[in-house]
């Protein structure tokens, strides 16, 4: 029985915890094993390395693309890393044998990017690929970190383990990224060993550049995938809920327990990822059952997410959504009847490389949701040079998500339930699978509209 397990970063940076309530809890020293760790930066490290994931604000890789004083950004980036180390002296870390990996590695870090800056400077090769190298470069550095730390400190609690480097350092050969994973588990007796691995793999396609911030996911994916696991498992600072404990209250928050992976793409498509989409078909087509589990909650078994998963009887087992949307409606009279007129209106989202979450459609008008950001400011600018009557509206959509909600009164119960804290729907869709039943309200209404679903349709 071996499992694939991913560690975020912000359990990571409560290894103590982990160590107790993952690694160590009620295990025999024969049952340390057959377990593959894959670990996160510690929580904030990629946000200094690359920019802050939700408030953009700058980080090293921003201040080597403006030309910045990326040096001595990276002696402050160590800093702080040999500040976090120290926070694991009291459970075993050797601060000195840390300190020499960390400091090397950010060393290294730094030439290679004096490399880059040069050869970008000569004006013989693309930009963008001196960029695309240099975000890799940087964002290795935070998953080498953590679990080069993670098993030093196993080792001092007289654990086998073995740190499995996937950034590729100090080594040159061009592998894909499957390929490096295969190279660097071939050949090990994972009953004897206790396997941490880094969330970046190199290789050659780039794992940013396909992936960006959910690589850490991918290469967790792609593990369990080459090793055939028998579960593959991720430990997160909360349960996959019926609804945010933060909105709703941790007493009106219960834990999903049991769904299938189209339910997880339902997640993801509105921002709530239990899993990346690309990191969850590898397992999916391989049969591979994924479980949500929480850190802290260590005796409680999760939620399991599988292929075939259909919940017995009709239930919504999640409300969810953002609030960080907008609605584009695109108004011609002239449509009715027209075959394909919306092709032109998807080629211009494809050029902008926007996707959108929701459409809904009449005989004179088409109203996509799409995420409120910069690309989206671009297509619809283009929208609107086009049609003649292009509205736009900030707006909040929540989901009614489940494996199975086909039973009768579902819809009509939601809606009753959004109509009795007076709000209006300014759009609604429901496919013929039913598992997911959007509803689009005002930015103002978000909060008051998951409340209110996870009251009538998860509590009652």
């Amino acid at each position: 029985m071996l499992t694939v397990e991913k560690i975020g970063g912000t359990s990571m940076s409560k290894f103590g915890d982990v160590l107790k309530n993952i690694i160590l809890r009620n295990r025999p020293a024969e049952d340390f094993y057959n377990r593959i760790f894959v670990v996160s930066a510690y929580n904030n490290v990629t946000n200094w390395l690359l920019e802050h994931k939700k408030t953009g604000d700058p980080g090293i890789y921003s201040i080597f693309v403006s030309g910045g004083d990326y040096r001595t950004a990276l002696k402050d980036l160590l800093k702080k890393l040999l500040d976090i180390n120290k926070g694991f002296s009291d459970i075993g870390l050797d601060l000195l044998v840390a300190e020499e990996f960390i400091t090397g590695r950010i060393r290294q870090a730094e030439n290679y990017l004096q490399s880059l800056s040069e050869v970008m400077a000569s004006g013989y090769v693309v930009r963008e690929n001196i960029l695309h190298a240099a975000r890799e470069i940087l964002a290795s550095i935070g998953e080498a970190h953590s679990a080069f730390n993670s098993v030093n400190i196993l080792e001092h609690h007289g654990i086998n383990a073995s740190f499995i480097d996937l950034c590729g350092f100090n080594d040159p050969e061009p592998l894909t990224i499957d390929e490096r994973i295969r190279k660097m588990f071939s050949g090990i007796d994972f009953s004897k060993t206790l396997c941490i691995a880094t969330g970046y793999t190199k290789g050659t396609e780039g794992i940013m550049r396909e992936f960006d911030r959910g690589y850490s996911e991918i290469t967790f994916s792609k593990i369990a995938v080459v090793v055939k696991a028998s579960e593959a498992i991720i430990h997160k600072e909360y349960h996959l809920s019926s609804a945010d404990p933060v909105i709703v209250g941790v007493e009106n928050s219960r834990p999903v327990g049991f769904t299938n992976y189209n339910v997880a793409d339902q997640l993801a498509d509105v921002g709530m990822e239990a899993i990346h989409p690309k990191a969850s078909k590898p397992l999916e087509v391989a049969n591979i059952n994924l479980r949500i589990k929480n850190t802290f909650e260590p005796d409680h078994p999760g939620t399991l997410i599988s292929k075939n998963y259909k919940n017995p009887e009709p239930k919504v087992e999640i409300i969810t959504g953002t609030d960080k949307v907008l609605v584009i409606e695109i108004q011609e009279p002239l449509m009715v009847g027209q075959v394909g007129f919306d092709l032109g209106i998807m080629q211009v989202f494809q050029k902008h490389k926007v996707s959108y979450i929701l459409k809904a459609t009449n005989a004179n008008s088409i109203s996509m949701v799409v995420w409120d950001n910069q690309q989206s400011a671009g297509l619809i600018n283009e929208l609107q040079s086009i049609y003649d009557t292009v509205a736009v509206k900030q707006a909040s959509i929540v989901c009614a998500i489940g494996s199975n909600i086909t039973g009768p009164g579902i819809v009509a119960r939601a809606a009753s339930a959004i109509a009795q804290e007076n709000i209006n729907i300014d759009c609604l869709s429901l496919s013929l699978s039913q598992v997911n039943i959007q509803f689009v309200v005002g930015r103002e209404d978000f909060r008051k509209t998951i409340i209110a679903l996870n009251k009538e349709l998860c509590l009652s």
